[in-house]
């Protein structure tokens, strides 16, 4: 990567908004108090920076996000404003609406609940992204026919989100679904279908007043498809690619070589489980790490590169969504707080550029 990536660094952004004291959240869950400690770490991360986890419905949270112990079932419906209100936790991953389209009533459920500075980082049906119909164990039974549809990704997934989350939307993930050899050994005809599809997309976002500042990022989940075909591809349609931190594809150091055809552009992070497990090691994860309260799978590594990624775009007046899940190392709202450390310590020094 060449020095000058970034360009000149930009004026100084505000801090962000400090987090408003914890107070009463549904069915009585609040943030814990401890979580506070946080706040003045928050006030040295860039302001585009917004960090968050895939769920937050652990009770294993409890003392580091929760006030006390709460059932499951609890947290998720009455969590997320207890959430919102953690000083370094100012993004969350929906995956729900990867499973089941949302309506803009249950999205508006959502942002009802959250701080004005919150936004959502939202992952589009598998109706449009996934390539295969699947049967309950995931197992492809046979083809979409809805795969990559500009209008069904308008109609299902872009409008209710606009319309019910407004201003606090922030990031839509398409995440390609393990493709068949079909559609892999025809790369042109593939990302020409996506192309079209991103462009709807954006062209949904360009007539709405919020929506062109809405990132739109793809994810993909075959490490073939990571090539400068699929760069082209994203940057004509006005979409960036999420990182996806996880066994089934390369480290982020490979994954970076994508990222950087695209500079300048937005960051967008998911990172779901630790490489140590394996491409099919989530119960094995989940396992070890339960009941999510601790870190038992350390991962300095990633956490390094992430955070000199992090400092770099944002170093540049780029924002960046990064959110978490407890089977990167165990504890999400533990890995944040590492990384939200680690990305103080460099936005504090030199300007920093991809690694």
């Amino acid at each position: 990567m060449q020095d000058d990536l970034f360009g000149p660094a930009p004026s100084a952004a505000p801090s962000p908004a400090p987090c408003p004291a914890p107070g009463k959240a549904g069915a009585g869950v609040r943030l814990a108090p401890d979580a506070l400690q946080w706040q003045a770490l928050a006030g040295q991360l860039p302001a585009g920076l917004r960090m968050g986890v895939s769920t937050w419905s652990y009770p294993g949270w409890a003392g580091l996000v929760w006030d006390g112990a709460y059932d499951a079932s609890v947290l998720s419906k009455n969590g997320l404003q207890a959430y919102g209100q953690h000083p370094l936790m100012r993004t969350v991953c929906v995956d729900r609406s990867f499973w089941r389209p949302l309506t803009a009533s249950q999205y508006a459920a959502y942002a009802g609940q959250v701080p004005t500075g919150f936004r959502f980082v939202l992952k589009c049906p598998s109706a449009v992204t996934d390539a295969q119909v699947r049967s309950e164990d995931g197992r492809g039974q046979s083809l979409n026919p809805a795969f990559l549809q500009p209008e069904l990704a308008v109609s299902s997934f872009v409008g209710p989100a606009l319309e019910g989350l407004g201003e606090k939307l922030g990031a839509l993930v398409f995440q390609l679904s393990p493709l068949t050899w079909g559609l892999l050994s025809r790369p042109a005809q593939l990302l020409a279908r996506l192309q079209a599809m991103l462009e709807a997309v954006r062209a949904a976002l360009a007539a709405h007043p919020l929506g062109p500042q809405v990132i739109v990022a793809v994810e993909v989940r075959d490490p073939e498809l990571l090539t400068p075909h699929l760069a082209t591809t994203l940057r004509a349609a006005g979409a960036t690619l999420c990182l996806g931190l996880h066994g089934k594809m390369p480290p982020i150091e490979e994954q970076l070589k994508t990222l950087r055809l695209l500079w300048p552009t937005p960051l967008v992070c998911r990172w779901n489980l630790n490489r140590e497990f394996g491409a099919y090691g989530y119960p094995d994860a989940q396992k070890k790490h339960e009941p999510f309260d601790e870190i038992r799978s350390p991962d300095p590594h990633t956490r390094a590169v992430l955070a000199k990624t992090i400092a770099g775009i944002t170093g540049r007046g780029q924002p960046a969504f990064v959110t978490i899940s407890n089977d990167a190392e165990g504890c999400a709202p533990r890995s944040i707080a590492l990384l939200a450390q680690a990305v103080a310590e460099l936005a504090a020094a030199a300007p920093q550029r991809l690694p």
